[in-house]
């Protein structure tokens, strides 16, 4: 007897809940089911989608320059220096919002130009001096050497964005920089113009060479040198 008294709530309780079961198809059946939401409060629930264009980067079109300037107690021995690359490669990808923007850009290291004469004569009076070619060639070779940039184990500088803020004409790009083996960041405010379905970007900006994690060139201990600042500049040009 002990068993079956057991057995009973038991029963009783499969029995209750087929009921229930029973009834809640019953009102399916009925059509009670809840009322459906609004269209216009389920379209504010949803994410807004991003669209996005994406853009090829023309090095045909797109320059970048940094200038460095000579330092130390002989610097009057040296020369300031205007530092290029016309190879420019990557892609821009331009949402809206413009906060969801994306930007990857690298350049190589071993075509770098030193002191063209026109971006010299462009760049003001600290590079109005004539620059010999035996001084362009050793700051080239210093440059692209061990102790700087060693364009044969690190062949590509690579910036890419991290944080796009919009700003009155453009935004200000948190950029992640690549050189060598050293990572860094700094931020750039970019001014952008659409020309047809061309984007054209410009900016310029302030850094240092440790900021690169890069030892800034010096000889006879430190009385001739390259200075740490540098002022690098941009225009860059992306079509579909």
């Amino acid at each position: 007897m002990p068993r079956q008294v057991k057995v009973v709530p038991v029963l009783l309780q499969a029995l209750a809940l087929l009921a229930l079961g029973a009834g809640c198809a019953r009102v399916a059946e009925r059509g009670d089911a809840p009322a459906a939401v609004p269209a216009a409060a389920a379209a504010a629930a949803a994410p807004a989608a991003t669209a996005v264009r994406t853009l090829r980067i023309d090095p045909a079109r797109s320059l970048l320059t940094i200038q460095a300037w000579r330092g130390g107690a002989l610097a009057a021995a040296g020369h300031n220096h205007v530092i290029a690359s016309r190879h420019l490669e990557g892609e821009v990808a331009y949402a809206a919002p413009l906060a969801a923007s994306r930007l990857r850009l690298r350049f190589p290291v071993a075509q770098l130009t030193i002191d063209e004469p026109a971006l010299r004569a462009s760049a003001g009076e600290d590079f109005a001096a004539e620059v010999p070619d035996a001084a362009r060639d050793g700051t080239r070779r210093n440059l692209l050497g061990g102790a700087l940039l060693d364009s044969e184990r690190f062949p590509w500088i690579e910036l890419e964005s991290s944080a796009v803020a919009p700003l009155a004409g453009g935004a200000r790009l948190t950029l992640r920089a690549r050189v060598r083996d050293h990572d860094s960041s700094f931020e750039v405010p970019v001014a952008l113009e659409w020309r047809g379905a061309e984007l054209v970007a410009r900016g310029a900006v302030e850094l240092r060479q440790s900021q690169l994690g890069l030892v800034p060139f010096s000889v006879m201990m430190g009385a001739l040198q390259v200075q740490d600042a540098l002022r690098l500049q941009f225009e860059v040009v992306a079509a579909p």
